[in-house]
């Protein structure tokens, strides 16, 4: 079941990462490894819970390993040439199988999961979308993540803190990538970097369209600023309630953005 918290203001937070919904035969076929499910976005939904009002939220329960709902329904890679995970990960990020051997899903099972998992999640985005576009003349996506610090499997040395994507510039209006990337260089003792590793995933490209009034951002957060990067994933309370404060700034600003 996706869960859908409508509210009336032009911003609406994707969470696609967050859930740790497996169901039993899926996690039969993991291994030790997948079981761990080391690469969710820990304590997403709760850094960015209630940090304004009126946003709308879409989100998923099941874990990215069953199918990630941020991928190409098509199966084309987002990052070609680069190591990444596709659409029903047989890896986990540092490129560890996840499946016991001869378990991983066939095209048959994939795409079983994509109409029972992938696709409702995108029938109720895109439903919010149009609502909210409906309601303003324009709607912002804001999408939620995060990631390890540090995973050579996936790119060298440390990430930055804030990683910021708009495919290029491509997926939202520059005003709205401006107050995004302003208040990520404003942030002291934080770094950024705008479209580096991270552009943004199949959510932003496929939504962002400014020129049809709909603006889609990612922001991929570096782990370590709100939890330990290692089980049970716990939050640093001071490191997390630092960074609302600035995720906070961050959603203002889009919240009372309007086209010119």
């Amino acid at each position: 079941m996706i869960e859908v918290t409508r509210a009336s203001s032009p911003l609406i937070l994707g969470l696609p990462h967050t859930g740790t919904d497996i169901p039993a035969d899926c996690r039969d076929a993991l291994n030790e490894t997948g079981r761990a499910m080391a690469d969710t976005d820990w304590q997403i939904d709760t850094l960015y819970a209630g940090l304004v009002d009126g946003a709308t939220s879409v989100r998923t329960p099941i874990h990215r390993y069953v199918i990630d709902v941020n991928r190409d329904p098509s199966g084309i890679s987002l990052y070609p040439g680069q190591n990444t995970t596709g659409l029903c990960p047989t890896t986990d990020f540092d490129g560890r199988a996840i499946y016991a051997a001869g378990r991983e899903p066939d095209a048959g099972e994939i795409a079983r999961r994509m109409a029972a998992y992938h696709a409702p999640y995108h029938t109720a985005l895109a439903a919010e979308v149009a609502r909210i576009k409906a309601l303003h003349g324009f709607a912002i996506l804001y999408d939620c993540h995060s990631i390890r610090s540090e995973i050579p499997f996936l790119f060298d040395g440390t990430l930055p803190d804030f990683n910021i994507g708009t495919n290029s510039g491509g997926a939202c209006a520059p005003q709205i990538e401006a107050l995004v990337h302003a208040r990520a260089r404003a942030a002291k003792g934080y770094t950024c970097v705008l479209n580096g590793r991270f552009k943004g995933g199949w959510t932003t490209r496929h939504y962002g369209n400014p020129l049809n009034g709909v603006h889609a951002v990612q922001m991929e957060l570096a782990q370590l600023t709100h939890i330990t990067e290692s089980p049970p994933w716990e939050i640093n309370r001071s490191r997390f309630d630092a960074l609302r404060g600035h995720l906070r700034a961050i959603l203002t600003d889009l919240q009372n953005w309007r086209p010119l």
